[in-house]
């Protein structure tokens, strides 16, 4: 298991926005899915160890990471691009991701290799040698997807990546994370239903802080189908049925085993 949180607990102020919720990620892309302040965030900045939790348990990469020296150790392994990222309107583009790299403590000699990969693997190769802040708002979009993979990293966490992107760039995108997927944990919490469709291997639903539904992409359309959901699509459909399930505090919403959110 590559991450897993074990009675995660999260708190912003007096509100809970995850409530001793328990999951675990393997290799694969997984789907991060449910409405504004569902907790979507508040897990992917734990996740990413740039949140404490305010209970429980989170293990990154085989280390618990309650340690400073273990989230230290885990940082260089992982990639993260938060819904808001900071950079350098001044830098260029090769100069924003080879100063992530530093930060990532990349050996220097692979760093000029490395950027020009994870460069051209988000279609921006054209545009490396150009100043950020003359980028449109997709383009600096995928400049936070190349920092985020410039360390070909074990734990990839996206939070709202296809923000900005147009059409075709989510589908280049979506198979980005599909290759990425094939050997690295990836997990993506999005808005959009069509991109997990299109692109995870798991779903997790959270609602309210709680897991509302934990399956496959395959089982959440199955959902849509047998429970008459509301959407344009099955999935959609899944998505409606599964939170209309968990508010009703029923236990159909998920497959047996994977309503309460144990790790798979």
């Amino acid at each position: 298991m590559t991450a897993a949180v074990h009675g995660l607990t999260v708190r912003h102020r007096r509100t809970v926005a995850l409530d001793a919720v328990d999951l675990g990620f393997g290799t694969g892309v997984h789907g991060l899915l449910g409405p504004n302040g569902a907790g979507k965030t508040s897990l992917i900045r734990v996740l990413a160890t740039v949140a404490a939790p305010a209970g429980g348990r989170v293990e990154l990469l085989g280390q618990d990471v309650a340690e400073h020296r273990a989230r230290a150790a885990v940082r260089r392994r992982l990639g993260y691009l938060p819904q808001e990222f900071g950079y350098y309107p001044g830098f260029t583009v090769r100069e924003f991701v080879s100063y992530v790299a530093w930060l990532k403590e990349m050996p220097a000699a692979g760093v000029p290799e490395a950027v020009e990969h994870a460069v051209e693997r988000v279609g921006l190769a054209d545009r490396i040698d150009a100043k950020v802040k003359t980028l449109s708002g997709g383009m600096v979009r995928r400049v936070g997807i190349a920092q985020a993979i410039v360390n070909e990293p074990e734990l990839l966490l996206l939070d709202e990546p296809t923000a900005g992107l147009d059409p075709e760039q989510r589908v280049e995108f979506r198979a980005l994370l599909r290759d990425v997927g094939s050997a690295a944990t990836v997990i993506v919490s999005t808005h959009l239903v069509e991109d997990v469709a299109a692109a995870c291997s798991e779903v997790t639903l959270l609602e309210s802080g709680r897991v509302a539904f934990r399956g496959t992409t395959t089982e959440l359309t199955r959902l849509g189908g047998d429970t008459g959901g509301s959407g344009d699509n099955p999935i959609e459909r899944g998505y409606t049925a599964a939170l209309r399930a968990h508010r009703a505090g029923t236990s159909g919403a998920a497959p047996s085993g994977t309503a309460a959110g144990g790790p798979r």
